[in-house]
């Protein structure tokens, strides 16, 4: 048995360079999210650029969220992630981040 640390673990496989989302304390702030939504993105930008559309609609729903101070549109995000969860590869970031954002929002 290797006495190896992780460091931080998250992700599809519970290790790597994941943003873990802290959900010991009811949702994370609005902050946390943005920053998963961004890595969504970037991360579907390198692995199903089809998909793409679905990682900004997220992020403009949590910016929209920021702006106007109302909770984040969770039919709207709840969407984008069915898509991405439909047309993502298994073991991919992609569906590390969506997994993180669906836990998060209790979706």
């Amino acid at each position: 048995m290797s006495t190896y640390d992780y460091g931080h673990v998250n992700g599809p496989g519970q290790y790597g360079e994941f943003v873990a989302l802290d959900l010991t304390h009811g949702t994370p702030p609005l902050e946390s999210l943005i920053a998963v939504s961004a890595r969504l993105t970037e991360a579907l930008r390198r692995e199903c650029p089809g998909l793409v559309r679905q990682g900004q609609i997220i992020e403009a729903a949590f910016a929209e969220s920021a702006d106007d101070g109302l909770p984040p549109n969770r039919g709207r995000i709840r969407s984008a992630l069915d898509d991405i969860c439909i047309g993502a590869s298994a073991g991919t970031a992609s569906l590390a981040y969506t997994r993180q954002l669906v836990q998060a929002l209790g979706l």
